[in-house]
Formats: structure tokens, C-alpha cells, sequence
């Protein structure tokens, strides 16, 4: 048998292992940005074009490269970073590696101009498929200019699988928000086809955070700093009133990187334990500053995993300073005392002669008080004969029949007042329809007895309703008294410019003012009673962490999104007739035994499964 290895060429090796660090656009402007910052760049401009696929561009005014190190930058494994491996234990930069730049060159048509201080003409080289085309002088000013051009030009198959502008913009817009945050000190500036997206001066953490996501999140953030031998705290956390269900603004830096880390994020949760409701997540902008030597940063290509030497101690580290911010700033509702109106209490002195004048209640009572005696009109008794109660001897009407059904002959049978279930939890009504606990509805079926969760049932008949209004003609919308105003993060305003034309099918009325800010005129109609902005909010979380195209499916996002908030909820009463109507329209709808999410909205009891509750 003839030898089969062989090492792959370096062009081709160059490619695959570019994949794991170049995904797509957004990964090339997280490099070159972090490249910027290890620069000292203090003003970085980004701009792309067609979502990053035909340009992107970075433009920084950092120390620059020499034309030697220009043309090294794009050799594999080269970098200025380290020296040795112990240095992996001291890192004070983004990027180490020196895969980045490699990587870029492999799979995309790269041009560099470059120059530092001290030189008085730059360098330009171009690089296609990792082959240098040329190298030559050119005039630029200090720092760097990087453009990347035709992304996975020579790999179609991976150019095919990228998703759509306005997809590809909101991953973009997702690393731009992590570097900004991290670097508030930096100018940062957004181009996209040449219109400015975001422009964003140095400033401090608080600043930068209410520029990227409004005013309105301003009055919410808590302060949090603690500094401990192990780890410095600084940043901020939401009000236990900003938590959200879904769409949570979180985020975690260590030192200056962002990072997920679900452990850390279980103590803040727990932090707000008893304060916010299950299943609801607090809003925090949290840097860690811990010493290099204590966590390990090189275990992902992206880097966004990191492994820490002392977690257990910066868990409870975090714990305790979150709750501490929460308690210092009044965050935590306390116990507060209505005294308006209440008698004013004094203060009694403590000497024991001063009660000395206080005699002991006396306590007078007529051993003779017959209460069913009658009283002559010129008693002294205030009690008169005309306002005792008449009893007659006439038969008292006899009590409301109330029934259950037999599944097989479905007659009434009557039953006493007491039942095995809680009359407190259930309205009877005259009609074959009961409702147990203000939530589930109980009604009669030929194979048995049916239970409807009401809450559940009304978002499918709302769903396929707002479905069919998607599909077809616009909806009706009701005109707000006057206009709200929507500011979202710069990775919403993408997904949310995408949807514009299907929430105005469906009945919104919201035009872009520009920096991620929406005016709303309008709202459907039937969603009367509901704030508007957490309306529209509630639904763009929906589509944002939806794990869906929202291109494709936002028609589907924006009908389940609008019926779960106007769905009638669990605990209300309903009148036989509302009842009626839901069950009727229910099983008018093409899947009325789910909802549109999988879960199920009745349950039949079958006549079978009935009789052998009871033994028979």
C-alpha cells in the first residue's frame, strides 16, 4: 500500500483554517477593530458596504506600521503581541494569536495603507487569496487603513451560505455595540453605504451606554463598584422594574473584552432574587478588571470564553456588590407606612405616678336583656320592632340547581353545594360551560369532557386572525392621542427597519427619525389599554432572539408576538357567552389543540378515562 498523507498546500490550509476565525462580515470588523485599540487608536471610523460582503473598512489613527511590519502582519502566526508562551499570562491586548490578519487575506481581496509617526511616506500592499500583489509607497496619514473587499470571493460555496443585508448588518451592528462599550474613551464612527449609522464621541461608561440605547434606559441604571484583591467592579445594573422577559441588555467585560459567562450571570440573577418576577432577566453593563494571570482568554477563536483561576469567589464578589447597589440606591422596595389621615398618637411620660389619675373602666350590663323580647314603642330600647327581620312560615325558594354533565347521555344532574371542587374557583353558568380558577374553561364533548386553557386558546384564534391580516389587506389601526417615541440599540434598528413594512399591514404606524429613534403614531386596533412602546418592544425582543430570519419570518413573529400580549389573560372572569364565542372560534382554526409555539391549549377527558377515576 502506497503513503496517502500529505500536507495540504499553504494556500488551502490558509482557507480552512480561516473559517474558524472569519464566520462572516462582522467577524473581520471585530478583528481590525481590535486591532485599532492595540494600535492606541483614539479615533476608529468603520464602514461597509452591501452588509460587509463587497467592504469593509476600518480607518484608525494609531501608531501605524513600518513597510517590514506591514508586510508581516499577514504571515500566519505573526504577531507583536507575545514573544513566548508564558506571555499568554500577562496579555494586555485584544489580539495575540496573529491569526486574524492571515486569515482575512485568505479568503478576501485585502488592501492595507499604513504609515507611523516617524516616516514621512506610508505603505501600500495588496493581497488577494493570501498572494501579495503589491507592495508599494503611497501617501497616507499615520495609522492604518484597512479594506477588505469581496469576502470569500475564491470559496463560493461560503459566500452562498451568508444571509441576508439586513441580517448580516445586525450581527455587524452586535460586535459594534460589545467594542464601544468596552472602549468608551474611543471615538467610534458607523458607516453603512455611505450613510452614517452611528457616530459616537469619547465619553464615560454612563454616557456611553445612554448613547447607544436612550434616554429612557438613563433612569434606570444603578451604579456598581467594589474593589476587592481578587477583582475591580465597575459598571452598572438595571432597576428591578427594566427587567425583561426576553431581550435583556447584558454585559459582561474582562479587562476590556467582552465575554459570556452564564456563571457570572447566574449572580446577578440571584442578586435580584425575590425582586423581579420568574423568568424575567435584569438589565446590567458590568467590567471586570482581574489580573492576567488569573484567567485564560485563548480557548475560542472568538474569544468570548473565558476561563477565570478564582470563579467561585467573584461569583460571590459580584453577588454582594450587586445587592449592596441595589439597597444603597433605593432600588429595593421597602416597607413605607400610610400615616395620611391617622390619628396622631402622643408620647405618654414614663413616670409610674404620671397614670396614677387613670381610673379602671367600669363595665355595666342588664342581666335582664332578652333580645327576642318585644319592645313597646316607649321604651327606651333604640331597637324597633319595624327593623327586626320578618320571618314567615311560607317555604323558602328552593336553591339554584347546578349540575355536571354525563359524558355519554349529556343530561343535568343535580348536585349539592358540597362539591370536591373549591366554589370559590368555579363559575357556574347556564349554559354547557364552566370556568375553573379564571383560567381553564370546561365544556361537554360527545367522546368526553374537554378542559381549555383560556389564555392559550385566545393567542391561537388571535394568531391565525392577525395571519390572515398579514396575508391579506392591511389591518385596522387606531390613532394614538399623541405620538410615542421608540429608541432601540443599533442592533434592533436593523431588524426593526426590515419589519417595517409588515407592521404596517398589521396596523403600526412608525416612522424613523434616524440614530435608532421611531416616532408611533398608530397601533392595531384591539390593543387598546396596552402601553404601545412595551407593545412594540415586546415584539422586537421576539424577533431579535428568535433564531429566525426575520426577513422570513416576521410575519410569523409579529402575529404570535401581538396575540400573546393581547390574549385575554389567565384569572379573568368570562361571561357564558365570551366563553361560547372562544371555544366556538377555537376549533374554527386550522390546529385548535396548540398554540402556535407547540403548546398544547385543551385536554379531553375521555369517557373511558372518567369512569375509571370513579372506579367504574
Amino acid at each position: 500500500m502506497s503513503d496517502i498523507i500529505q500536507l495540504l498546500p499553504d494556500s488551502v490550509a490558509n482557507q480552512i483554517a480561516a473559517g474558524e476565525v472569519i464566520q462572516r462580515p462582522a467577524s473581520i470588523v471585530k478583528e481590525l477593530t481590535e486591532n485599532s485599540l492595540d494600535a492606541g487608536a483614539t479615533q476608529i471610523q468603520i464602514r461597509v458596504e452591501d452588509a460587509g460582503k463587497s467592504l469593509v473598512q476600518v480607518i484608525d489613527n494609531g501608531k501605524g506600521m513600518s513597510g517590514t511590519d506591514a508586510r508581516m502582519a499577514f504571515e500566519r502566526h505573526a504577531t507583536s503581541k507575545i514573544r513566548q508562551a508564558t506571555d499568554l499570562f500577562s496579555l494586555r491586548t485584544m489580539g495575540f494569536r496573529g491569526e486574524a490578519l492571515a486569515s482575512i487575506a485568505a479568503v478576501a481581496q485585502v488592501e492595507l495603507r499604513t504609515r507611523t509617526p516617524q516616516q514621512e511616506v506610508g505603505t501600500s500592499i495588496r493581497i488577494e487569496g493570501s498572494k501579495v500583489v503589491s507592495v508599494e509607497p503611497v501617501a497616507t496619514p499615520v495609522g492604518a487603513n484597512f479594506a477588505v473587499r469581496n469576502l470569500f470571493f475564491n470559496i463560493p460555496a461560503r459566500r452562498k451560505f451568508l444571509k441576508s443585508n439586513q441580517t448580516e448588518l445586525g450581527h455587524i451592528m452586535t460586535e459594534f455595540e460589545r467594542i464601544v462599550l468596552a472602549n468608551p474613551e474611543v471615538s467610534f464612527s458607523l458607516h453603512s453605504d455611505d450613510a452614517l449609522l452611528l457616530s459616537l464621541p469619547a465619553a464615560n461608561f454612563r454616557r456611553r451606554i445612554v448613547s447607544l440605547f436612550g434616554k429612557r434606559v438613563d433612569a434606570g441604571l444603578v451604579p456598581v463598584e467594589t474593589e476587592t484583591t481578587l477583582v475591580k467592579v465597575r459598571g452598572f445594573v438595571g432597576t428591578p422594574d427594566t427587567a425583561r422577559r426576553k431581550g435583556a441588555r447584558q454585559f459582561f467585560f474582562a479587562n476590556g473584552r467582552f465575554m459570556r459567562h452564564p456563571y457570572f450571570a447566574k449572580a446577578i440573577q440571584s442578586a435580584y432574587e425575590r425582586l423581579i418576577p420568574e423568568g424575567f432577566q435584569p438589565t446590567f453593563f458590568l467590567s471586570l478588571e482581574v489580573d492576567p494571570s488569573r484567567l485564560d482568554v485563548n480557548i475560542h477563536p472568538t474569544k468570548t470564553e473565558i476561563k477565570f483561576e478564582d470563579d467561585n469567589a467573584i461569583f460571590q464578589i459580584l453577588l454582594a456588590a450587586v445587592r449592596e447597589s441595589l439597597g444603597k440606591f433605593g432600588a429595593v422596595p421597602s416597607i413605607d407606612f400610610d400615616v395620611e389621615g391617622k390619628p396622631d398618637i402622643p408620647n405618654f411620660p414614663q413616670s409610674a405616678d404620671a397614670f396614677s389619675h387613670i381610673e379602671v373602666p367600669k363595665v355595666s350590663i342588664d342581666p335582664n336583656f332578652n333580645p327576642f323580647r318585644s319592645f313597646s314603642s316607649s321604651g327606651s330600647s333604640s331597637f324597633k320592632s319595624a327593623s327586626s327581620p320578618t320571618f314567615t312560615s311560607a317555604p323558602a325558594e328552593a336553591p339554584k340547581e347546578e349540575f355536571i354533565w354525563s359524558s355519554a347521555t349529556n343530561e343535568k344532574e343535580t348536585t349539592t353545594t358540597d362539591s370536591v371542587v373549591p366554589t370559590a374557583s368555579v363559575v357556574v353558568t347556564d349554559d354547557q360551560f364552566l370556568q375553573y380558577a379564571g383560567t381553564y374553561i370546561l365544556t361537554p364533548l360527545p367522546s368526553g369532557l374537554a378542559m381549555i386553557d383560556q389564555h392559550r386558546a385566545h393567542v391561537r384564534i388571535l394568531y391565525e386572525l392577525y395571519q390572515n391580516e398579514l396575508a391579506g389587506h392591511p389591518a385596522p389601526s387606531q390613532r394614538l392621542l399623541f405620538p410615542e417615541m421608540l429608541r432601540v440599540s443599533p442592533s434592533e434598528a436593523v431588524v426593526l427597519d426590515e419589519m417595517l413594512p409588515s407592521m404596517q399591514k398589521i396596523g403600526f404606524d412608525l416612522s424613523p427619525l434616524g440614530g435608532g429613534s421611531y416616532s408611533l403614531l398608530a397601533v392595531p386596533s384591539g390593543t387598546e389599554g396596552l402601553s404601545p412602546v412595551s407593545l412594540l418592544e415586546g415584539i422586537l425582543s421576539d424577533a431579535v432572539h428568535g433564531e429566525a430570519n426575520p426577513g422570513e419570518a416576521v410575519t410569523h413573529v409579529l402575529a404570535l408576538s401581538l396575540a400573546r400580549k393581547v390574549a385575554v389573560p389567565n384569572g379573568q372572569d368570562l361571561s357564558a357567552a365570551e366563553m361560547r364565542t372562544m371555544v366556538e372560534q377555537l376549533f374554527a382554526c386550522t390546529t385548535p389543540q396548540f398554540t402556535p409555539d407547540g403548546k398544547p391549549t385543551l385536554i379531553v377527558l375521555g369517557n373511558e378515562r372518567i369512569e375509571s377515576l370513579f372506579g367504574k
